[in-house]
């Protein structure tokens, strides 16, 4: 939802955005911390389904961006080996800087920091995209 609101914001909804995890229950809702920070943010996740990482979805996609190294291993592992990126590396950070952890479990606060993580490194991830594939608007 993010993701698809920064894409929007820049008049680029014809990019197609599809999330997966590698430790999701299929089909299950979005984490209730997940749920009330994205409402905090004008973001509906009540449609959210989980899903797996495939490697039908690898393969569909141009690129995948990965919290954690962990995801972009995984990734790697079903055939994303050119196309895979850690998104904080992907948006210039280093080090622990370039890893978000997953808030899955924890406070409304660790839902709002990852987020704002989030946004802060998917906003530079999508400016670089869009630099680098000639689309820039």
């Amino acid at each position: 939802a993010l993701a698809r609101r920064l894409l929007a914001e820049r008049n680029r909804a014809d990019i197609e955005v599809t999330s997966a995890g590698t430790a999701a229950y299929a089909g299950a809702p979005a984490s209730e911390g997940a749920y009330l920070v994205a409402l905090e943010h004008r973001l509906d996740l009540s449609a959210h389904q989980a899903q797996q990482l495939t490697y039908d979805l690898v393969a569909e996609a141009d690129v995948i961006f990965g919290m954690s190294a962990h995801h972009v291993d995984r990734a790697k592992s079903l055939g994303g080996d050119a196309k895979a990126h850690l998104l904080g590396a992907y948006a210039g950070r280093m080090g622990d800087d370039a890893q978000v952890d997953d808030p899955y479990g924890g406070d409304l606060e660790e839902y709002r920091l990852t987020h704002d993580q989030l946004a802060a490194l998917l906003t530079d991830a999508i400016e670089r995209l869009l630099r680098e594939s000639g689309t820039h608007a």
